[in-house]
Protein backbone atom coordinates (compact mmCIF):
# COMPACT_ATOMS: atom_id res chain seq x y z
CA UNK A 1 0.00 0.00 0.00
CA UNK A 2 1.39 3.38 -0.99
CA UNK A 3 2.00 6.01 1.66
CA UNK A 4 -0.50 8.82 1.08
CA UNK A 5 0.21 10.67 4.33
CA UNK A 6 2.07 13.44 2.48
CA UNK A 7 -1.23 14.25 0.76
CA UNK A 8 -3.07 15.10 3.99
CA UNK A 9 -3.88 18.63 2.77
CA UNK A 10 -5.28 17.23 -0.46
CA UNK A 11 -7.31 14.63 1.41
CA UNK A 12 -8.80 17.34 3.62
CA UNK A 13 -10.23 18.91 0.46
CA UNK A 14 -11.12 15.88 -1.66
CA UNK A 15 -11.74 13.07 0.81
CA UNK A 16 -10.05 9.67 0.95
CA UNK A 17 -11.96 8.03 -1.88
CA UNK A 18 -10.94 10.69 -4.40
CA UNK A 19 -7.35 10.50 -3.21
CA UNK A 20 -7.27 6.75 -3.76
CA UNK A 21 -8.76 7.16 -7.25
CA UNK A 22 -5.86 9.44 -8.12
CA UNK A 23 -3.33 7.07 -6.56
CA UNK A 24 -4.66 4.28 -8.80
CA UNK A 25 -4.70 6.35 -12.00
CA UNK A 26 -2.26 6.57 -14.91
CA UNK A 27 -1.86 9.99 -16.53
CA UNK A 28 0.16 10.62 -19.66
CA UNK A 29 1.60 14.09 -20.27
CA UNK A 30 2.61 14.78 -23.86
CA UNK A 31 5.09 17.65 -24.10
CA UNK A 32 7.13 19.16 -21.27
CA UNK A 33 7.45 22.78 -22.40
CA UNK A 34 5.99 25.79 -20.65
CA UNK A 35 2.50 24.26 -20.38
CA UNK A 36 3.26 20.56 -20.06
CA UNK A 37 6.05 20.80 -17.50
CA UNK A 38 3.85 22.62 -15.02
CA UNK A 39 0.91 20.32 -15.77
CA UNK A 40 3.10 17.30 -15.03
CA UNK A 41 4.22 18.70 -11.69
CA UNK A 42 0.69 19.63 -10.62
CA UNK A 43 -0.53 16.14 -11.52
CA UNK A 44 2.29 14.56 -9.54
CA UNK A 45 1.63 16.78 -6.52
CA UNK A 46 -2.05 15.80 -6.63
CA UNK A 47 -1.04 12.22 -5.87
CA UNK A 48 -1.55 10.50 -9.21
CA UNK A 49 0.17 7.16 -8.75
CA UNK A 50 1.37 6.41 -12.26
CA UNK A 51 2.58 8.82 -14.94
CA UNK A 52 4.11 8.69 -18.38
CA UNK A 53 5.90 11.84 -19.58
CA UNK A 54 7.12 12.39 -23.12
CA UNK A 55 9.42 15.03 -24.61
CA UNK A 56 12.46 14.83 -26.85
CA UNK A 57 13.78 18.36 -26.44
CA UNK A 58 16.65 19.77 -24.40
CA UNK A 59 16.81 22.98 -22.41
CA UNK A 60 17.61 26.09 -24.42
CA UNK A 61 18.42 29.48 -22.82
CA UNK A 62 15.23 30.91 -24.35
CA UNK A 63 13.18 28.40 -22.32
CA UNK A 64 14.13 29.99 -19.00
CA UNK A 65 11.42 32.66 -19.13
CA UNK A 66 8.57 30.11 -18.84
CA UNK A 67 9.53 26.43 -18.57
CA UNK A 68 9.77 24.60 -15.26
CA UNK A 69 12.85 22.47 -16.12
CA UNK A 70 14.86 25.37 -17.56
CA UNK A 71 17.69 26.84 -15.47
CA UNK A 72 20.91 28.65 -16.31
CA UNK A 73 22.75 25.55 -15.04
CA UNK A 74 21.20 22.90 -17.29
CA UNK A 75 21.32 24.15 -20.87
CA UNK A 76 21.43 21.19 -23.26
CA UNK A 77 20.03 18.70 -20.75
CA UNK A 78 16.95 16.67 -21.71
CA UNK A 79 13.77 18.15 -20.27
CA UNK A 80 12.33 14.68 -19.74
CA UNK A 81 15.29 13.67 -17.56
CA UNK A 82 15.08 16.86 -15.51
CA UNK A 83 11.39 16.25 -14.95
CA UNK A 84 12.09 12.60 -14.01
CA UNK A 85 14.33 13.73 -11.18
CA UNK A 86 11.91 16.43 -10.08
CA UNK A 87 8.76 14.27 -10.04
CA UNK A 88 10.45 11.42 -8.19
CA UNK A 89 11.79 13.89 -5.64
CA UNK A 90 8.19 14.99 -5.03
CA UNK A 91 6.85 11.43 -4.83
CA UNK A 92 9.46 8.65 -4.64
CA UNK A 93 6.68 6.03 -4.94
CA UNK A 94 5.46 7.40 -8.28
CA UNK A 95 5.40 4.77 -11.03
CA UNK A 96 7.04 6.89 -13.71
CA UNK A 97 7.75 6.08 -17.34
CA UNK A 98 9.94 8.63 -19.11
CA UNK A 99 10.06 8.67 -22.90
CA UNK A 100 12.79 10.97 -24.18
CA UNK A 101 11.57 11.28 -27.74
CA UNK A 102 9.94 13.85 -29.97
CA UNK A 103 6.21 13.38 -30.36
CA UNK A 104 5.78 12.76 -34.07
CA UNK A 105 2.69 11.27 -35.75
CA UNK A 106 4.07 7.78 -36.27
CA UNK A 107 4.97 7.44 -32.56
CA UNK A 108 1.50 8.35 -31.23
CA UNK A 109 -0.21 4.93 -31.71
CA UNK A 110 2.49 3.30 -29.58
CA UNK A 111 2.03 5.89 -26.86
CA UNK A 112 -1.71 5.31 -26.72
CA UNK A 113 -1.05 1.55 -26.53
CA UNK A 114 0.20 2.24 -22.99
CA UNK A 115 -3.50 2.75 -22.13
CA UNK A 116 -3.39 5.72 -19.77
CA UNK A 117 -6.55 6.57 -17.88
CA UNK A 118 -6.17 10.18 -18.98
CA UNK A 119 -3.96 12.17 -21.35
CA UNK A 120 -2.86 15.76 -20.95
CA UNK A 121 -1.80 17.05 -24.36
CA UNK A 122 0.62 19.97 -24.48
CA UNK A 123 2.21 19.37 -27.88
CA UNK A 124 3.31 22.66 -29.45
CA UNK A 125 3.26 21.50 -33.09
CA UNK A 126 0.08 21.32 -35.14
CA UNK A 127 0.50 18.07 -37.09
CA UNK A 128 1.34 15.82 -34.08
CA UNK A 129 -1.38 17.57 -32.05
CA UNK A 130 -3.97 16.74 -34.71
CA UNK A 131 -2.83 13.14 -34.97
CA UNK A 132 -3.01 12.74 -31.21
CA UNK A 133 -6.53 14.21 -30.97
CA UNK A 134 -7.87 11.99 -33.75
CA UNK A 135 -6.26 8.81 -32.45
CA UNK A 136 -7.20 9.45 -28.81
CA UNK A 137 -10.81 9.97 -29.87
CA UNK A 138 -10.73 6.74 -31.89
CA UNK A 139 -9.22 4.87 -28.92
CA UNK A 140 -11.76 6.29 -26.47
CA UNK A 141 -9.02 7.60 -24.17
CA UNK A 142 -10.11 10.71 -22.21
CA UNK A 143 -7.90 13.74 -22.74
CA UNK A 144 -7.65 17.50 -22.52
CA UNK A 145 -5.71 19.55 -25.05
CA UNK A 146 -3.92 22.87 -24.59
CA UNK A 147 -4.46 25.49 -27.24
CA UNK A 148 -2.35 28.63 -27.73
CA UNK A 149 -0.70 30.23 -24.69
CA UNK A 150 1.61 32.52 -26.66
CA UNK A 151 1.12 36.22 -27.24
CA UNK A 152 -1.16 36.59 -24.21
CA UNK A 153 -0.74 38.07 -20.73
CA UNK A 154 -4.05 37.71 -18.84
CA UNK A 155 -4.50 34.32 -17.09
CA UNK A 156 -8.06 35.19 -16.07
CA UNK A 157 -9.08 34.80 -19.73
CA UNK A 158 -8.28 31.06 -19.79
CA UNK A 159 -11.34 28.88 -20.36
CA UNK A 160 -12.10 25.14 -20.48
CA UNK A 161 -14.62 24.20 -23.15
CA UNK A 162 -15.28 22.02 -26.15
CA UNK A 163 -13.13 23.13 -29.06
CA UNK A 164 -16.29 23.99 -30.96
CA UNK A 165 -16.98 26.72 -28.39
CA UNK A 166 -13.48 28.25 -28.49
CA UNK A 167 -12.82 31.70 -29.93
CA UNK A 168 -10.05 34.31 -30.23
CA UNK A 169 -7.47 31.51 -30.46
CA UNK A 170 -5.74 31.06 -33.81
CA UNK A 171 -4.42 27.62 -32.91
CA UNK A 172 -7.86 26.36 -31.88
CA UNK A 173 -9.34 27.82 -35.05
CA UNK A 174 -6.79 26.00 -37.17
CA UNK A 175 -7.28 22.72 -35.30
CA UNK A 176 -11.08 23.05 -35.64
CA UNK A 177 -10.84 23.43 -39.41
CA UNK A 178 -8.52 20.42 -39.74
CA UNK A 179 -10.73 18.26 -37.51
CA UNK A 180 -13.85 19.13 -39.50
CA UNK A 181 -12.20 17.58 -42.56
CA UNK A 182 -12.22 14.31 -40.61
CA UNK A 183 -15.84 14.71 -39.51
CA UNK A 184 -14.93 15.85 -35.99
CA UNK A 185 -16.85 18.92 -34.81
CA UNK A 186 -16.99 18.43 -31.05
CA UNK A 187 -15.94 16.11 -28.25
CA UNK A 188 -12.51 17.69 -27.84
CA UNK A 189 -12.00 19.33 -24.45
CA UNK A 190 -9.51 22.20 -24.60
CA UNK A 191 -7.98 25.00 -22.60
CA UNK A 192 -7.94 28.23 -24.58
CA UNK A 193 -7.74 31.95 -23.90
CA UNK A 194 -10.37 34.46 -24.99
CA UNK A 195 -7.63 37.13 -25.07
CA UNK A 196 -6.51 38.16 -28.54
CA UNK A 197 -2.79 37.49 -29.07
CA UNK A 198 -0.32 40.32 -29.55
CA UNK A 199 0.41 39.98 -33.27
CA UNK A 200 3.58 42.06 -32.90
CA UNK A 201 5.12 39.26 -30.83
CA UNK A 202 4.96 36.66 -33.62
CA UNK A 203 8.30 34.95 -34.27
CA UNK A 204 9.20 32.67 -37.17
CA UNK A 205 11.21 29.51 -36.59
CA UNK A 206 13.24 27.17 -38.79
CA UNK A 207 10.24 24.88 -39.23
CA UNK A 208 11.75 21.92 -37.37
CA UNK A 209 9.46 19.51 -35.51
CA UNK A 210 6.40 20.67 -37.47
CA UNK A 211 6.61 24.19 -36.02
CA UNK A 212 6.99 27.22 -38.28
CA UNK A 213 6.18 30.10 -35.91
CA UNK A 214 5.49 31.01 -32.30
CA UNK A 215 4.32 33.99 -30.30
CA UNK A 216 6.31 35.65 -27.57
CA UNK A 217 5.47 34.41 -24.08
CA UNK A 218 5.10 35.73 -20.53
CA UNK A 219 6.48 33.75 -17.60
CA UNK A 220 3.23 32.90 -15.84
CA UNK A 221 0.84 32.36 -18.76
CA UNK A 222 1.99 28.87 -19.87
CA UNK A 223 2.05 27.80 -16.21
CA UNK A 224 -1.54 28.98 -15.86
CA UNK A 225 -2.49 26.89 -18.88
CA UNK A 226 -0.65 23.96 -17.31
CA UNK A 227 -2.66 24.38 -14.13
CA UNK A 228 -5.88 24.55 -16.12
CA UNK A 229 -5.34 21.32 -18.05
CA UNK A 230 -3.94 19.51 -14.99
CA UNK A 231 -7.08 20.48 -13.09
CA UNK A 232 -9.29 18.94 -15.78
CA UNK A 233 -7.46 15.61 -15.61
CA UNK A 234 -7.39 15.57 -11.81
CA UNK A 235 -11.05 16.52 -11.34
CA UNK A 236 -12.31 14.05 -13.93
CA UNK A 237 -10.22 11.21 -12.48
CA UNK A 238 -11.71 11.98 -9.06
CA UNK A 239 -15.16 11.62 -10.60
CA UNK A 240 -16.07 15.26 -11.04
CA UNK A 241 -16.78 15.81 -14.77
CA UNK A 242 -15.57 19.12 -16.16
CA UNK A 243 -18.04 20.54 -18.68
Amino acid sequence: MKDLSWLSRTEALTGRDALEKLANSHVMVLGLGGVGSFAAEFICRAGVGKMTIIDGDTVDPSNRNRQLPALSTNHGVAKAEIMRERLLAINPELELTVIQDFIIPEKIPGLLDLQPNYCVEAIDSITPKLFFIRLALDAGIPFVSSMGAGGKVDPTKIRIADIGESYNCKLAQHIRKKLRKHGIRNGVKVAFSTELPDKNSLLYTDGSNFKKSAYGTMSYLPAAFGGAIASVAIRELMGTPVK
